[in-house]
């Protein structure tokens, strides 16, 4: 029999104890974040009806879904001329099921399905994997794990001014001083469609526009016209795309004067507005932040404000997003229901903060100490040693075996632990324990007490 090689799917990794340090420490600094401005976390299923999950995401993200084939014979619903007509009328006799796309459709099916026990307005946070069926490539994995927080049943813009505040206070937490958030409203959007007579026709002018920093303004006018937008239109935009980013208030002057004949325009204008006087009636700068007319991001159900946020300088996308949706819950039966939402894509944060060399005081060892001995008698003195430590919440090791005291500290030392206590006959007459310090070499004869205070 031959011995097979192990490997991966593309798109995916595993998370050794080292990642795991990482991962944990970005995920932690986001969770106190979430907990601190009252948001509950919540979990959902890996695995949603495909009926939840198509229809949400535009045409490009119902490619990208993954398919669960029906278990058994998933083929027995399926005649030959199906075949023939493709997969529209195969695939919902072998699949009913999807992995999750993202943690807000879920969300909002939970939120329908248990609207009579949850108090509004609802802040969750949800930190669990997603996959999409994308091509691999740097910063970009099949299965990579989100953090949202969303409000749902209030459209109070309260909301918008606390994320652009989560977003600083998460990314100041992990030493981020370079960073962008990009802040637009789908409204301002609208409105730019309604003024170069286009009207109707946001979802299209969206999609290309969203492209504008991946393949320039010369193809995204190609693309334009290819989804019929007139020669006219296309050259009344040509003023938004070389408007340069300056102050915040210029900006919005600037598209005040260009949106003054639609009303849905001025109105976005006018919730971006409130959001930075609540901002400054919070006490807090608008540092990291610019207002993006031009920010459009692909998903189709937002409605109000857009948020987007990179860091600069690494060769990373965007490592956060979200926005407001007014009818997310309507497709399940609830209508009328506004929320508000983000998400940090950890591994691309992972990514950067290691580009950036930003992981420097994070260790992955998990004990703080261990128990190293000399011969048996010391071992089952040790023994009691480790015990009392975990009993007193320190993290803690004995070395199983018997081994040469040098091979127990280059374990020791492999696994980052910065202490090692050293058990001989002399420490069991003397109930004095032998506290080496792994880093300085340095070492003490001290009490167990003594030992727990300093550890």
């Amino acid at each position: 029999m031959s011995i097979q090689k192990p490997g991966l799917p593309k798109g995916t990794r595993d998370f050794g104890p080292s990642e795991m340090a990482k991962r944990n420490y970005i995920l932690d600094t986001i969770r106190d974040t979430f907990k601190l401005f009252g948001f509950q976390q919540l979990e959902t299923p890996a695995m949603e009806n495909l009926s939840t999950l198509t229809g949400k995401y535009g045409d490009e993200g119902d490619q990208l879904l993954y398919k669960i084939l029906n278990s058994g014979d998933f083929l027995k619903e399926v005649l030959p001329q199906d075949v023939t007509e493709g997969t529209g009328i195969v695939l919902p006799k072998v699949a009913e099921k999807g992995l999750r796309y993202d943690l807000t459709v879920p969300f909002a099916r939970y939120v329908v399905m248990n609207r009579n026990d949850l108090v509004f307005p609802f802040k969750r946070f949800q930190v669990q994997p997603v996959w999409r069926a994308d091509r691999p490539q740097k910063g970009r994995y099949r299965e990579f794990y989100q953090c949202d927080a969303d409000v749902v049943g209030t459209d109070s813009l309260i909301c918008e001014a606390e994320i652009l505040i989560m977003i600083k206070r998460v990314f100041g937490a992990l030493g981020l001083k370079d960073y962008t958030v990009k802040i637009n409203n789908r409204k301002i959007l609208t409105g730019i469609a309604e003024v170069i007579g286009e009207s109707g026709k946001e979802q299209d002018l969206c999609t290309a526009i969203d492209k504008l920093d991946k393949i320039g303004w010369d193809k995204v006018k190609e693309e334009l016209s290819q989804r019929g937008f007139d020669n006219e239109s296309i050259s009344k935009l040509s003023p938004i795309v070389n408007q340069t980013h300056g102050a915040i208030s210029e900006t919005l002057e600037f598209y005040r004067i260009f949106l003054a004949t639609s009303e849905i325009g001025l109105k976005g204008l006018e919730e971006l507005a409130e959001v930075f006087s609540l901002l400054d009636a919070l006490g807090e700068s608008q540092e990291f932040i610019i207002v993006d007319p031009m920010l459009a991001r692909g998903l189709s159900y937002y409605t109000g404000a857009i948020f987007e946020v990179k860091v600069n300088n690494v060769s990373i996308g965007s490592v956060s997003g979200g926005g407001r949706y007014d009818n997310l819950t309507g497709v399940f039966g609830l209508p009328d229901v506004s929320g508000v939402g983000f998400s940090f894509g950890v591994d691309r944060i992972y990514d950067v903060l290691e580009e950036l060399g930003l992981f420097e005081s994070v260790t992955h060892s998990s004990s703080k100490v261990m128990v190293a001995y000399f011969g048996e008698e010391e071992k089952l003195y040790g023994l009691k040693i480790v015990q009392e430590l975990r009993n007193q919440k320190i993290p803690a090791e004995i070395y199983p075996e018997a081994a040469k005291i040098k091979k127990q500290f280059t374990y020791a030392d492999k696994k980052n632990i910065p202490f090692v206590i050293i058990i001989g006959s002399e420490e069991m007459k003397t109930g004095k324990l032998t506290l080496k310090n792994m880093a300085s070499g340095s070492q003490n004869a001290m009490e167990l007490e003594h030992i727990l205070d300093l550890l």
